[in-house]
Protein backbone atom coordinates (compact mmCIF):
# COMPACT_ATOMS: atom_id res chain seq x y z
CA UNK A 1 0.00 0.00 0.00
CA UNK A 2 1.62 3.24 -1.17
CA UNK A 3 -1.10 5.55 0.06
CA UNK A 4 0.26 8.28 2.31
CA UNK A 5 -1.38 9.90 5.28
CA UNK A 6 -0.56 13.54 4.62
CA UNK A 7 -2.06 15.24 7.61
CA UNK A 8 -4.74 15.05 10.22
CA UNK A 9 -6.22 18.45 10.86
CA UNK A 10 -7.95 18.76 14.21
CA UNK A 11 -9.19 22.20 15.13
CA UNK A 12 -10.79 23.31 18.37
CA UNK A 13 -10.38 19.89 19.95
CA UNK A 14 -9.57 19.70 23.65
CA UNK A 15 -8.52 16.53 25.50
CA UNK A 16 -9.57 16.19 29.12
CA UNK A 17 -7.09 15.14 31.82
CA UNK A 18 -6.23 11.43 31.68
CA UNK A 19 -6.90 10.96 35.39
CA UNK A 20 -10.48 12.12 34.94
CA UNK A 21 -11.20 9.94 31.89
CA UNK A 22 -8.97 6.92 32.34
CA UNK A 23 -8.53 4.22 29.68
CA UNK A 24 -11.58 5.31 27.65
CA UNK A 25 -10.07 8.67 26.71
CA UNK A 26 -10.00 7.97 22.96
CA UNK A 27 -13.56 6.67 22.79
CA UNK A 28 -14.95 9.63 24.71
CA UNK A 29 -12.79 12.18 22.92
CA UNK A 30 -13.99 10.86 19.56
CA UNK A 31 -17.48 12.07 20.42
CA UNK A 32 -16.27 15.67 20.60
CA UNK A 33 -15.70 16.09 16.86
CA UNK A 34 -17.02 15.02 13.47
CA UNK A 35 -14.48 13.26 11.26
CA UNK A 36 -14.45 14.21 7.58
CA UNK A 37 -12.30 12.30 5.09
CA UNK A 38 -10.51 13.99 2.22
CA UNK A 39 -8.81 12.24 -0.70
CA UNK A 40 -6.52 14.23 -2.97
CA UNK A 41 -3.39 14.12 -5.08
CA UNK A 42 -0.97 16.06 -2.89
CA UNK A 43 1.95 14.36 -4.66
CA UNK A 44 2.30 13.16 -8.24
CA UNK A 45 1.92 14.84 -11.61
CA UNK A 46 -1.19 16.82 -10.59
CA UNK A 47 -0.13 17.68 -7.05
CA UNK A 48 -1.11 21.34 -7.36
CA UNK A 49 -4.73 20.21 -7.70
CA UNK A 50 -4.68 18.32 -4.41
CA UNK A 51 -2.70 20.94 -2.49
CA UNK A 52 -4.89 23.83 -3.63
CA UNK A 53 -8.10 21.92 -2.92
CA UNK A 54 -6.90 20.96 0.56
CA UNK A 55 -6.01 24.53 1.39
CA UNK A 56 -9.55 25.54 0.46
CA UNK A 57 -10.92 22.72 2.63
CA UNK A 58 -8.61 23.64 5.50
CA UNK A 59 -9.65 27.30 5.41
CA UNK A 60 -13.32 26.32 5.49
CA UNK A 61 -12.78 23.95 8.41
CA UNK A 62 -11.02 26.66 10.42
CA UNK A 63 -13.84 29.11 9.79
CA UNK A 64 -16.56 26.57 10.63
CA UNK A 65 -14.87 25.57 13.87
CA UNK A 66 -14.21 29.20 14.83
CA UNK A 67 -17.96 29.81 14.75
CA UNK A 68 -18.86 26.84 16.94
CA UNK A 69 -18.68 23.88 14.58
CA UNK A 70 -21.70 21.73 13.71
CA UNK A 71 -24.37 20.88 16.27
CA UNK A 72 -21.93 21.63 19.07
CA UNK A 73 -19.09 19.56 17.59
CA UNK A 74 -15.87 20.64 15.90
CA UNK A 75 -14.76 19.18 12.56
CA UNK A 76 -11.62 17.12 12.00
CA UNK A 77 -10.28 16.45 8.50
CA UNK A 78 -8.27 13.32 7.72
CA UNK A 79 -6.43 13.85 4.44
CA UNK A 80 -5.02 10.92 2.46
CA UNK A 81 -2.77 11.34 -0.57
CA UNK A 82 -3.70 9.19 -3.58
CA UNK A 83 -0.61 10.27 -5.58
CA UNK A 84 -2.83 10.89 -8.60
CA UNK A 85 -3.66 7.17 -8.94
CA UNK A 86 -7.24 5.81 -9.11
CA UNK A 87 -6.31 2.61 -7.28
CA UNK A 88 -4.81 4.62 -4.42
CA UNK A 89 -7.93 6.81 -4.29
CA UNK A 90 -10.03 3.67 -3.88
CA UNK A 91 -7.74 2.33 -1.14
CA UNK A 92 -7.85 5.67 0.67
CA UNK A 93 -11.65 5.75 0.55
CA UNK A 94 -11.91 2.26 2.02
CA UNK A 95 -9.50 3.15 4.82
CA UNK A 96 -11.29 6.39 5.68
CA UNK A 97 -14.62 4.57 5.95
CA UNK A 98 -13.65 1.29 7.60
CA UNK A 99 -10.77 2.39 9.82
CA UNK A 100 -11.17 6.10 10.45
CA UNK A 101 -15.00 5.93 10.56
CA UNK A 102 -15.53 9.23 8.75
CA UNK A 103 -19.00 10.74 8.45
CA UNK A 104 -18.48 12.09 4.92
CA UNK A 105 -15.78 12.31 2.25
CA UNK A 106 -14.56 15.29 0.21
CA UNK A 107 -12.82 14.43 -3.05
CA UNK A 108 -11.52 13.86 -5.60
CA UNK A 109 -10.64 16.60 -8.06
CA UNK A 110 -10.02 14.29 -11.03
CA UNK A 111 -12.98 12.38 -12.46
CA UNK A 112 -11.02 9.14 -12.97
CA UNK A 113 -10.16 9.05 -9.28
CA UNK A 114 -13.66 10.04 -8.16
CA UNK A 115 -15.01 7.20 -10.30
CA UNK A 116 -12.76 4.81 -8.36
CA UNK A 117 -13.92 6.21 -5.01
CA UNK A 118 -17.64 6.61 -5.57
CA UNK A 119 -18.69 2.92 -5.64
CA UNK A 120 -17.06 2.41 -2.24
CA UNK A 121 -18.72 5.45 -0.67
CA UNK A 122 -22.05 4.35 -2.16
CA UNK A 123 -21.63 0.80 -0.87
CA UNK A 124 -21.09 2.03 2.70
CA UNK A 125 -23.68 4.83 2.34
CA UNK A 126 -21.18 7.57 3.19
CA UNK A 127 -21.92 10.95 1.55
CA UNK A 128 -19.16 11.88 -0.88
CA UNK A 129 -18.92 15.35 -2.36
CA UNK A 130 -16.47 16.09 -5.16
CA UNK A 131 -15.22 19.65 -5.42
CA UNK A 132 -14.48 19.56 -9.13
CA UNK A 133 -14.90 16.19 -10.89
CA UNK A 134 -16.90 17.18 -13.96
CA UNK A 135 -17.48 13.83 -15.72
CA UNK A 136 -21.25 13.08 -15.59
CA UNK A 137 -20.64 9.42 -14.66
CA UNK A 138 -19.39 10.35 -11.16
CA UNK A 139 -22.77 11.12 -9.59
CA UNK A 140 -24.55 8.49 -11.67
CA UNK A 141 -22.95 5.86 -9.44
CA UNK A 142 -25.46 6.42 -6.64
CA UNK A 143 -27.55 8.66 -4.43
CA UNK A 144 -24.77 9.29 -1.88
CA UNK A 145 -22.47 10.89 -4.49
CA UNK A 146 -22.58 14.68 -5.01
CA UNK A 147 -20.53 17.47 -6.55
CA UNK A 148 -20.44 21.27 -6.29
CA UNK A 149 -19.08 21.91 -9.79
CA UNK A 150 -20.71 22.09 -13.20
CA UNK A 151 -20.44 18.99 -15.39
CA UNK A 152 -18.73 18.39 -18.72
CA UNK A 153 -21.83 18.61 -20.93
CA UNK A 154 -22.18 22.21 -19.70
CA UNK A 155 -18.44 22.92 -19.77
CA UNK A 156 -18.25 21.55 -23.32
CA UNK A 157 -21.23 23.71 -24.26
CA UNK A 158 -19.55 26.77 -22.72
CA UNK A 159 -16.34 26.43 -24.70
CA UNK A 160 -18.09 25.48 -27.95
CA UNK A 161 -20.41 28.46 -27.66
CA UNK A 162 -17.54 30.77 -26.74
CA UNK A 163 -15.54 29.55 -29.74
CA UNK A 164 -18.42 29.93 -32.17
CA UNK A 165 -20.02 33.12 -30.91
CA UNK A 166 -17.26 35.08 -29.19
CA UNK A 167 -14.23 34.06 -31.24
CA UNK A 168 -16.19 33.45 -34.48
CA UNK A 169 -14.25 30.23 -35.01
CA UNK A 170 -15.43 27.72 -37.63
CA UNK A 171 -12.74 25.00 -37.74
CA UNK A 172 -11.31 23.30 -34.62
CA UNK A 173 -8.85 20.44 -34.14
CA UNK A 174 -9.01 18.37 -30.95
CA UNK A 175 -6.15 16.81 -28.99
CA UNK A 176 -7.49 14.67 -26.13
CA UNK A 177 -6.00 12.41 -23.43
CA UNK A 178 -7.48 8.97 -24.18
CA UNK A 179 -6.59 7.60 -20.73
CA UNK A 180 -8.47 10.32 -18.88
CA UNK A 181 -12.26 10.13 -18.39
CA UNK A 182 -12.40 13.89 -17.94
CA UNK A 183 -10.58 14.64 -21.19
CA UNK A 184 -12.50 12.12 -23.28
CA UNK A 185 -15.87 13.30 -21.97
CA UNK A 186 -15.13 17.01 -22.37
CA UNK A 187 -13.93 16.50 -25.95
CA UNK A 188 -17.13 14.61 -26.72
CA UNK A 189 -19.44 17.32 -25.39
CA UNK A 190 -17.47 20.13 -27.01
CA UNK A 191 -17.68 18.34 -30.36
CA UNK A 192 -21.43 17.77 -30.13
CA UNK A 193 -22.21 21.40 -29.33
CA UNK A 194 -19.70 22.91 -31.75
CA UNK A 195 -21.18 20.91 -34.63
CA UNK A 196 -24.71 21.98 -33.67
CA UNK A 197 -23.53 25.58 -33.84
CA UNK A 198 -22.29 25.05 -37.38
CA UNK A 199 -18.63 24.40 -36.61
CA UNK A 200 -16.39 21.74 -38.10
CA UNK A 201 -14.02 19.38 -36.25
CA UNK A 202 -11.22 19.09 -38.79
CA UNK A 203 -9.18 16.45 -36.91
CA UNK A 204 -9.43 14.53 -33.61
CA UNK A 205 -6.03 13.41 -32.27
CA UNK A 206 -5.10 11.73 -28.99
CA UNK A 207 -2.29 11.23 -26.48
CA UNK A 208 -1.89 9.49 -23.13
CA UNK A 209 -1.20 11.04 -19.73
CA UNK A 210 2.53 11.12 -19.12
CA UNK A 211 3.48 11.62 -22.77
CA UNK A 212 6.07 14.31 -23.45
CA UNK A 213 6.32 14.31 -27.26
CA UNK A 214 3.27 15.56 -29.17
CA UNK A 215 4.93 16.64 -32.42
CA UNK A 216 3.40 13.87 -34.54
CA UNK A 217 -0.15 14.79 -33.54
CA UNK A 218 0.54 18.51 -33.84
CA UNK A 219 2.10 18.10 -37.31
CA UNK A 220 -1.09 16.33 -38.45
CA UNK A 221 -3.17 19.11 -36.91
CA UNK A 222 -1.09 21.81 -38.60
CA UNK A 223 -1.85 20.28 -41.99
CA UNK A 224 -5.60 20.81 -41.48
CA UNK A 225 -5.16 24.56 -40.87
CA UNK A 226 -7.63 24.86 -37.95
CA UNK A 227 -8.80 28.15 -36.46
CA UNK A 228 -8.09 26.81 -32.95
CA UNK A 229 -7.04 23.66 -31.08
CA UNK A 230 -9.17 22.30 -28.24
CA UNK A 231 -7.02 20.47 -25.64
CA UNK A 232 -9.23 19.26 -22.76
CA UNK A 233 -6.40 17.84 -20.65
CA UNK A 234 -4.50 18.61 -17.46
CA UNK A 235 -1.93 21.36 -17.11
CA UNK A 236 1.10 19.02 -17.06
CA UNK A 237 0.69 17.96 -20.70
CA UNK A 238 -1.09 21.11 -21.93
CA UNK A 239 1.92 23.32 -21.22
CA UNK A 240 4.18 20.99 -23.19
CA UNK A 241 1.66 20.77 -26.04
CA UNK A 242 1.53 24.57 -26.28
CA UNK A 243 5.31 24.91 -26.45
CA UNK A 244 5.63 22.21 -29.12
CA UNK A 245 2.75 23.69 -31.13
CA UNK A 246 4.46 27.09 -31.23
CA UNK A 247 7.79 25.49 -32.16
CA UNK A 248 6.03 23.94 -35.18
CA UNK A 249 4.73 27.34 -36.24
CA UNK A 250 1.15 26.79 -35.09
CA UNK A 251 -0.12 30.21 -34.03
CA UNK A 252 -3.87 29.66 -33.62
CA UNK A 253 -5.41 29.92 -30.12
CA UNK A 254 -5.56 26.93 -27.82
CA UNK A 255 -8.67 26.23 -25.75
CA UNK A 256 -9.37 23.93 -22.83
CA UNK A 257 -11.26 23.27 -19.62
CA UNK A 258 -10.81 23.61 -15.88
CA UNK A 259 -8.01 21.03 -15.90
CA UNK A 260 -5.77 23.90 -16.99
CA UNK A 261 -6.27 25.77 -13.72
CA UNK A 262 -2.84 25.73 -12.12
CA UNK A 263 0.09 28.18 -11.88
CA UNK A 264 2.19 25.28 -13.20
CA UNK A 265 0.46 25.67 -16.58
CA UNK A 266 2.19 29.02 -17.04
CA UNK A 267 5.48 27.72 -15.69
CA UNK A 268 5.50 24.79 -18.10
CA UNK A 269 4.00 26.52 -21.12
CA UNK A 270 5.51 29.97 -20.66
CA UNK A 271 4.85 32.44 -23.46
CA UNK A 272 3.38 29.67 -25.60
CA UNK A 273 0.21 29.87 -23.46
CA UNK A 274 -0.42 33.53 -24.30
CA UNK A 275 -3.83 34.09 -25.87
CA UNK A 276 -5.21 30.70 -24.81
CA UNK A 277 -8.72 30.33 -23.34
CA UNK A 278 -10.20 27.89 -20.83
CA UNK A 279 -13.39 27.41 -18.86
CA UNK A 280 -13.22 27.59 -15.08
CA UNK A 281 -15.28 27.77 -11.92
CA UNK A 282 -14.47 31.34 -10.86
CA UNK A 283 -12.22 34.29 -11.53
CA UNK A 284 -10.08 36.03 -8.94
CA UNK A 285 -11.04 39.25 -10.76
CA UNK A 286 -14.68 38.85 -9.68
CA UNK A 287 -15.55 42.06 -7.81
CA UNK A 288 -18.22 40.43 -5.65
CA UNK A 289 -17.59 41.29 -1.96
CA UNK A 290 -18.19 37.62 -1.11
CA UNK A 291 -15.47 36.49 -3.53
CA UNK A 292 -12.98 39.21 -2.61
CA UNK A 293 -13.42 38.52 1.12
CA UNK A 294 -12.60 34.85 0.49
CA UNK A 295 -9.53 35.80 -1.55
CA UNK A 296 -8.31 38.11 1.23
CA UNK A 297 -8.71 35.40 3.88
CA UNK A 298 -7.00 32.83 1.69
CA UNK A 299 -4.07 35.13 0.95
CA UNK A 300 -3.58 35.80 4.66
CA UNK A 301 -3.56 32.07 5.37
CA UNK A 302 -1.45 30.80 2.45
CA UNK A 303 0.32 33.88 1.01
CA UNK A 304 -1.10 33.15 -2.43
CA UNK A 305 -4.12 33.90 -4.63
CA UNK A 306 -6.60 31.00 -4.61
CA UNK A 307 -7.08 29.02 -7.79
CA UNK A 308 -10.45 27.71 -8.87
CA UNK A 309 -9.55 24.38 -7.26
CA UNK A 310 -8.99 26.08 -3.90
CA UNK A 311 -12.32 27.87 -4.22
CA UNK A 312 -14.05 24.61 -5.06
CA UNK A 313 -12.49 22.88 -2.05
CA UNK A 314 -13.77 25.69 0.13
CA UNK A 315 -17.25 25.53 -1.40
CA UNK A 316 -17.47 21.74 -1.13
CA UNK A 317 -16.67 21.92 2.58
CA UNK A 318 -19.10 24.76 3.20
CA UNK A 319 -21.92 23.02 1.33
CA UNK A 320 -21.29 19.88 3.38
CA UNK A 321 -21.27 21.88 6.62
CA UNK A 322 -24.47 23.66 5.65
CA UNK A 323 -26.13 20.30 4.98
CA UNK A 324 -24.96 18.97 8.35
CA UNK A 325 -26.45 21.99 10.09
CA UNK A 326 -29.79 21.48 8.34
CA UNK A 327 -29.84 17.69 8.73
CA UNK A 328 -32.17 16.16 11.32
CA UNK A 329 -29.19 14.35 12.80
CA UNK A 330 -25.58 13.57 11.95
CA UNK A 331 -26.51 10.16 10.55
CA UNK A 332 -25.17 9.67 7.04
CA UNK A 333 -28.68 9.19 5.65
CA UNK A 334 -29.87 12.51 7.10
CA UNK A 335 -26.76 14.31 5.82
CA UNK A 336 -27.38 12.80 2.38
CA UNK A 337 -30.96 14.04 2.39
CA UNK A 338 -29.88 17.54 3.41
CA UNK A 339 -27.22 17.65 0.69
CA UNK A 340 -29.82 16.68 -1.90
CA UNK A 341 -32.03 19.55 -0.72
CA UNK A 342 -29.33 22.24 -1.17
CA UNK A 343 -30.76 25.28 -2.95
CA UNK A 344 -29.19 28.66 -3.74
CA UNK A 345 -26.22 28.21 -1.42
CA UNK A 346 -23.99 31.26 -1.84
CA UNK A 347 -20.58 29.87 -2.63
CA UNK A 348 -17.39 31.55 -3.75
CA UNK A 349 -17.87 29.99 -7.18
CA UNK A 350 -21.50 31.12 -7.50
CA UNK A 351 -24.92 30.17 -6.14
CA UNK A 352 -25.08 26.40 -5.83
CA UNK A 353 -28.24 24.32 -6.17
CA UNK A 354 -28.12 20.52 -6.27
CA UNK A 355 -30.34 19.00 -8.94
CA UNK A 356 -32.00 15.56 -9.03
CA UNK A 357 -28.82 13.99 -10.39
CA UNK A 358 -26.85 15.49 -7.44
CA UNK A 359 -25.00 17.89 -9.73
CA UNK A 360 -24.54 21.61 -9.13
CA UNK A 361 -26.41 24.04 -11.34
CA UNK A 362 -24.19 27.12 -11.68
CA UNK A 363 -22.43 29.37 -14.23
CA UNK A 364 -18.96 28.99 -15.71
CA UNK A 365 -16.38 31.63 -16.57
CA UNK A 366 -13.94 31.76 -19.47
CA UNK A 367 -10.42 32.93 -18.69
CA UNK A 368 -7.70 34.08 -21.07
CA UNK A 369 -3.96 33.89 -20.59
CA UNK A 370 -2.72 37.48 -20.78
CA UNK A 371 0.79 38.58 -19.82
CA UNK A 372 1.43 35.41 -17.85
CA UNK A 373 -1.77 35.47 -15.79
CA UNK A 374 -5.39 34.34 -16.00
CA UNK A 375 -7.66 37.23 -17.01
CA UNK A 376 -11.47 37.19 -16.90
CA UNK A 377 -13.02 37.03 -20.36
CA UNK A 378 -16.69 36.00 -20.11
CA UNK A 379 -19.42 34.37 -17.99
CA UNK A 380 -21.78 31.80 -19.49
CA UNK A 381 -24.80 30.65 -17.48
CA UNK A 382 -26.90 27.48 -17.71
CA UNK A 383 -29.69 27.81 -20.23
Amino acid sequence: MNMRLVTRVTLGFAVAAPLAIGPNIEAQAAEDFIKIGEVGSTTGSEATFGVATHQGVDLAIKEINATGGIKGKKLKVILLDDQGKPEEAATATTRLITQDKVTAIIGEVASSRSLAMAPIAQQYKIPMISPSSTNPKVTEIGDYIFRVCFIDPFQGFVMARFAAENLKIKRVAILRDVKNDYSVGLAKYFTETFKKLGGDIVLDQSYSAGDIDFKSQLTAIRATKPDAIFVPGYYTEVGLIARQARSLGIKVPMMGGDGWDSPKLLQIGGKAMEGAYFSNHYSAEDKSPHVQAFIDRYRKAYKDTPSGLAAMGFDATMVLADAMKRAKSLSTSDIRAALAATKDFQGVTGRISIDQQRNAVKPAVVLKVVNGSFAYESTIRPG
